[in-house]
């Protein structure tokens, strides 16, 4: 079938070059994004009243598409500052300390807690949830809180996050981009996560063991915890403690379950998750603080609202013009497209398929550096949507592979964005175990640039 392109692909393909090279020089992408929505609208519409009246409208499609994932992170943090709250947190994770007797099992067992809670809660709650029960013991049997921060980097800001196999806003923002099913890049991830995940991790372990046994790296370190010392744990009597402490895993353990017995993914698993927190929320909210529970419980919402939308502030302009290359375009600006075409998007993976062959080989290096060069603002989420589009460009050309290449840009923009390789992406974690972010990021550079070579390489199989 002929493509034709116009103005507007030209315009597109300009501004996903812009937003790229923006990335690279660490420089904010919002203006740049409002500004490509904008030119985009004046070349369709040819109105000036139209055009601006598009950059409204595409933020309200953009909120629109993203508010579940919004909704479901906002609640879950404000469910996490209860557990902090209440002292809570501790009894969950208080008896993980008890397998802690080696630096090799403090590695390990910090790494896979923080990936099972991250699933749930995020890495940045989840550092706040276990960093002050766990990192005391770790340093103490011999780890040092270097490595005690390359564990939760990994773990929870590399596996969990980059996966997100259970809140899925991830999957959600990259799928959307791409065009696909959020289960086809969640189900093509999964191969990928695990290849990152076990070549980062070992990787990573092997050189800490290296330089401790070579006395490069000291063990223990100093212990200068920088969180929020708010819990009062007379809230609570000790066995209500426990008791949520039981109550919290078997609740999100049961809504694994329903997943997988209703084949619910998507924005239903999301919506399983979110109620079940806000469940917890007002449980917890109610027992702990009597007759205040009512007021104390919208003071948590606003917490977790709070945090909600500054995390994804950024994430709002640029999804936006994203959103553009797809059906977005049509709803925000209206039918002035050519009648043949099927979105920017696809237009241009049918135009560059037809003068450059591409390869897998090709399109999986392409997803990865892209993918790494999003991730370089430091949110990790922020630039996925260019990976999805980026994807989908690449796979109409090569005739397949979708989801596989999006599953691989997620990957390599949280990887690097998330909070494993970018130096102010690393504070939470550096904070809690009081050593240099710059530092940290270095000891992760090795591990996380060969695990990103090896999964491009099985990414290539896979397509």
């Amino acid at each position: 079938m002929l493509i034709e392109l116009t103005a507007l692909h030209w315009i597109y393909v300009l501004f996903i070059f812009l937003i790229i090279g923006f990335m690279v020089m660490r420089r904010d992408t919002t203006l740049i994004s409002i500004i490509g929505i904008f030119l985009l609208a004046v070349v369709a519409t040819g109105s000036l009243s139209a055009s601006v009246s598009s950059i409204f409208n595409s933020f309200i499609y953009a909120i629109t598409e993203l508010l579940p994932t919004i909704l479901v992170i906002s609640i879950i943090v404000a469910m996490s500052r209860t557990l902090t709250v209440t002292g809570i947190n501790d009894a969950m994770i208080s008896p993980f300390a008890k397998l802690i007797k080696t630096p090799a099992l403090a590695y390990w067992t910090i790494g896979i807690v923080m990936m099972v809670i991250s699933w749930f809660f995020w890495p940045s709650p989840a550092v706040a949830l276990m960093g002050a029960v766990l990192l005391p013991v770790a340093v103490r049997v011999g780890l040092p809180a270097l490595g005690v921060a390359v564990a939760m980097n990994l773990f929870g800001h590399g596996i969990a996050l980059s996966g997100d196999f259970v809140i899925q806003a991830a999957p959600k923002l990259t799928a959307d981009a791409a065009g696909i099913p959020v289960s086809s890049v969640v189900q093509a991830s999964i191969p990928l996560v695990i290849v990152m995940g076990l070549v980062t991790t070992i990787t990573a372990f092997y050189l800490l063991k290296r330089d401790m046994k070579n006395g490069k790296l000291k063990s223990g370190g100093s212990l200068q915890l920088e969180m929020d010392q708010t819990s009062d744990p007379s809230l609570l009597s000790n066995g209500a403690r426990k008791f949520f402490a039981f109550m919290i895993p078997v609740l999100f353990a049961a809504d694994v379950a329903a997943m997988s017995i209703l084949d619910l993914q998507g924005g239903d698993a999301t919506a399983l998750v979110g109620g079940t927190s806000i469940f917890i929320l007002l449980l917890i909210s109610i027992a702990a603080h009597k007759n205040k529970g009512l007021e104390k419980t919208t003071s948590y919402l606003i917490e977790g609202f709070q945090f909600g939308f500054k995390v994804f502030g950024a994430v709002i302009p640029i999804a936006a013009f994203f959103y553009l290359g797809d059906s977005g375009f049509t709803k925000i600006i209206g039918e002035f497209l050519p009648k043949t075409s099927q979105g920017i998007v696809n237009d241009l993976g049918v135009a560059l398929a037809s003068v450059v062959p591409l390869s897998a080989e090709v399109g999986a290096i392409t997803l990865t550096a892209v993918g790494a060069i999003t991730g370089l603002d430091g949110s990790g989420f922020s630039g996925i949507s260019l990976a999805g589009s980026v994807a989908a460009i690449f796979s109409s050309a090569i005739g397949a592979g979708a989801a596989t290449l999006t599953a691989l840009g997620q990957i390599a923009g949280i990887w690097v964005g998330g909070g494993t390789l970018v130096p102010w992406a690393l504070i939470p974690a550096a904070a809690i175990c009081g050593v240099d972010p710059f530092e940290l990021a270095r000891r992760n550079l090795l591990p996380v640039t060969f695990g990103l070579i090896v999964t491009t390489i099985v990414a290539m199989f896979l397509i």
